[in-house]
């Protein structure tokens, strides 16, 4: 039986990652409403968003262990209901921007809060299955999140996507604050433990091949809302329903790791080999709506795969700093909204969406070619246990 507080925590992942995720499939839309901007003007928000949520991340996530994380996270909320009510009611592009930085800042503080509660609220011996359930509040943020924004910006108007997602905030604040019992309450590490994971010998590279992958991915999501409605002429519905299409991808692909983990470094060369393919593929098929909207289906699996082999290694760097090293994950994460959606704006202007997809495909080569190391290194040793 799931708890309350664990459903909680989960749909508080879904609305922070609904608010990350909208932007771009309803920016032709919201573009309208703001005289002499384009659906590119208004993603600018989004790399503000994921600027301030990086910044957050690294600089405010030590709220959790002052407060208590169930109070850091309600309070978080707060500040998140009021930035979507402020993104709601927004007369310029500009009050637009400044309220999803807001919401960025708060999301940083939010996310390594319910992360936190998860483990304090876990049952002794389910820990793991408690974080994949909270964690598919992404894949809910996507599939309904992300759907019904597009749903609702074209039967009713892109200001009441905010206005229920800052209901949403307010209530599941509401709700936190209700429950008493969130475990035993544990320490975190400062940020200055974070930026001290830095030292680590050989992360160096293994970020820098987030970094490439993240921006690949939220460089070409950015632009794939503008893409079908601006350029393809599609409704806002279809930008929706392809985006809804990826996060099923990437929640199907959850059985898979199991395939990971028996085939090794075989199956990883496989995921960005793949990867590579299916970014290539959006380039050819940027004109044809219902391939990409296949397409975007291998995304989702795709990326999944690659994005849990990128958190392993990292994760098996230095055990002993684990949580301080996917904090700069998580500031690299979303270091890579911003910088994702502004290296790609010109691509996209000048041109065009298939420009953006082949710029996405080189930016998977890093991965591959640390997998291609992997796979190298492992046939190295079964020759070497042959030959013995």
């Amino acid at each position: 039986m799931i708890s309350r507080r664990v459903l909680l925590l989960t749909a508080a992942i879904a609305v922070i990652g609904a608010n990350s995720l909208a932007l771009s499939p309803i920016a032709a839309t919201v573009a309208v409403s703001f005289a002499g901007r384009s659906a590119a003007d208004v993603v600018t928000a989004a790399a503000l968003y994921g600027l301030a949520t990086a910044f957050s991340a690294l600089m405010l996530a030590s709220l959790s262990d002052r407060l208590g994380a169930e109070r850091a996270l309600m309070r978080a909320l707060l500040v998140l209901s009021a930035a979507l009510g402020a993104a709601a009611l927004s007369p310029t592009l500009w009050m637009l921007i400044v309220a999803q930085a807001l919401a960025g800042l708060a999301a940083g503080v939010a996310l390594p809060a319910i992360y936190t509660l998860t483990a304090q609220v876990a049952e002794k011996g389910r820990e793991s299955q408690t974080l994949s359930f909270v964690l598919t509040g992404w894949t809910l943020s996507l599939v309904v999140g992300v759907g019904l924004a597009a749903l609702l910006a074209d039967l009713l108007h892109w200001r009441a996507v905010f206005s229920l997602l800052a209901l949403a905030a307010v209530g599941l604040a509401l709700e936190i604050s209700r429950c008493h019992d969130w475990g035993v309450r544990t320490v975190g590490e400062a940020p200055s433990s974070t930026l001290k994971a830095l030292r680590i010998p050989g992360i160096h590279s293994v970020l820098l091949n987030v970094a490439a992958y993240m921006t690949a991915f939220y460089g070409l999501y950015t632009y794939l809302g503008p893409h079908l409605g601006e350029v393809l002429q599609l409704p806002t519905s279809f930008a929706g329903l392809a985006i809804a299409v990826y996060g099923l991808g990437f929640g199907a692909a959850a059985p898979l790791g199991r395939l990971v983990d028996r085939y090794g470094a075989t199956a990883t060369c496989v995921t960005f080999a793949g990867l590579m393919l299916v970014y290539l593929g959006l380039m050819a098929a940027a004109a044809l709506p219902l391939v990409l909207l296949g397409l975007c289906l291998a995304w989702g699996v795709a990326n999944h795969l690659g994005l849990n082999l990128l958190m392993r290694q990292l994760a098996e760097i230095d055990p002993a700093q684990r949580g301080a090293i996917m904090g700069l994950y998580s500031a690299i994460t979303y270091l890579c909204v911003f910088v994702g959606a502004l290296l790609y704006r010109p691509i996209f202007t000048h041109f065009g969406f298939a420009a953006c997809a082949w710029a996405s495909a080189m930016l998977v080569l890093p991965a591959l070619g640390w997998a291609l190391g992997q796979w190298r290194k492992k046939q190295a040793e079964l020759r070497c246990h042959s030959e013995a």
